[in-house]
């Protein structure tokens, strides 16, 4: 495993870290964890190098941080970084903030968090939030020993995140999300470069774009990859991006499964900083080129946005608009529409409500998105 700067702190962590929003699941189900698959993943990643795991209050519907805490038992909390994240969404005074970070303390079987982050701020989150008082109650807990270091998560535009970092002296790190197609989305390398300037560790999520930079591309992607002279699977090629900047202190990877645990790990020993060499840089350009070309949809299935109050399946449908653009409009994706889909969750059930765009991080369109697919998969005859 390659260890790499954690910021100001005399500590180095793991190239690849764990996350655990992605753990595997029973009956397409997230609420429903395969723990023993899960804990077996984790403590693998663990014995081969990792030392970072983070996790959620809302993960999996709230069951993230109770398949963690099973998983780091046996003497494995000792031997990780340990990172939550405070319920923002929920959070309204210094009340709501103890008895949250309690209730994760009990979740994840530990007394004390290492890094404690505040979820996914943006516009509305981070002045509710700060005026609060999270900024004192935080050094209240660290006081207490509940939490080592504090830090946030962040979906919103630069210029937000720059005025976050006004107050960079009260935090240890922060996490962004961070791609080859998001480059100057919400924090992007702007965000990257000025957080490790002042001395922040900066966690990498959705190096991979929730999956979507991973799976089989389309022919006019695939035939740039082929040109390539070291031959990569699109996930390292993805992955591989994000480790050349020296300001990324720990890319994230969701993994589902344990052949994602065994390849990641392979990935992160032949990673570094700087190591990518021009030829490699201008693939990748012409990768991302093609992609917007294709229409790339940026939704990277959090699922955030579920349950929606109609049952539409937004993740799913969005998946297949997502691969039929990417595949040249195939009508073999139009098949899989009506299979994958069951009619009591299909786009056209969807009201336009916006509650799911209040709650996407990607601030994606997705009532447009909803009011588009039924023409582009309309109903079987």
């Amino acid at each position: 495993m390659k260890y790499r700067r954690f910021g100001g702190l005399d500590w180095r962590p793991s190239a690849l870290g764990f996350g655990a929003m992605r753990l595997p699941i029973i009956g397409g189900d997230a609420s429903r964890i395969d723990e023993p698959l899960a804990i077996r993943m984790i403590r693998h990643a663990i014995d081969n190098g990792v030392n970072y795991v983070d996790s959620a209050y809302g993960y999996h519907r709230g069951n993230s941080e109770v398949a963690v805490g099973k998983a780091l038992r046996d003497g494995y909390r000792e031997r990780v970084r340990l990172a939550t994240k405070m319920p923002t969404y929920l959070v309204n005074s210094a009340a709501d903030m103890d008895k949250y970070l309690d209730e994760q303390l009990g979740k994840l079987q530990t007394d004390h968090l290492d890094f404690y982050l505040l979820h996914g701020l943006n516009k509305d989150r981070w002045p509710r939030v700060r005026d609060a008082g999270v900024l004192e109650w935080a050094e209240k807990v660290k006081g207490e020993g509940k939490i080592r270091y504090l830090g946030f998560s962040f979906h919103d535009d630069c210029s937000l995140f720059h005025e976050i970092l006004k107050d960079s002296e009260h935090f240890t790190l922060c996490q962004i999300q961070y791609n080859y197609m998001d480059e100057e989305y919400q924090a992007g390398t702007k965000g990257l470069k000025e957080a490790a300037a002042k001395g922040l560790a900066v966690v990498i999520m959705e190096p991979i774009k929730g999956g979507k930079l991973a799976v089989t591309p389309p022919q006019q992607v695939q035939s740039i990859w082929d040109e390539a002279k070291i031959k990569r699977k699109p996930a390292e090629w993805a992955l591989r991006w994000v480790w050349n900047h020296p300001e990324v202190s720990v890319v994230l990877s969701g993994m589902s499964e344990m052949y994602q645990v065994e390849e990641n790990l392979a990935y992160a020993d032949r990673s570094g900083p700087n190591v990518m060499e021009p030829w490699e840089l201008e693939l990748i350009s012409r990768v991302r080129e093609a992609y917007r070309k294709l229409g790339f949809v940026g939704c990277t299935a959090c699922r955030y946005c579920m349950p929606c109050p109609q049952g539409v399946e937004i993740p799913d449908i969005l998946g297949l608009y997502n691969e039929y653009y990417m595949s040249g409009q195939s009508d073999e994706v139009k098949r899989k529409y009506p299979e994958k889909i069951k009619p009591e969750g299909r786009a056209d059930k969807c009201v336009a409500c916006g509650r799911c765009e209040e709650q996407c991080p990607q601030h994606l369109p997705i009532r447009r998105f909803m009011a588009e697919i039924p023409r582009v998969f309309p109903k079987p005859q």
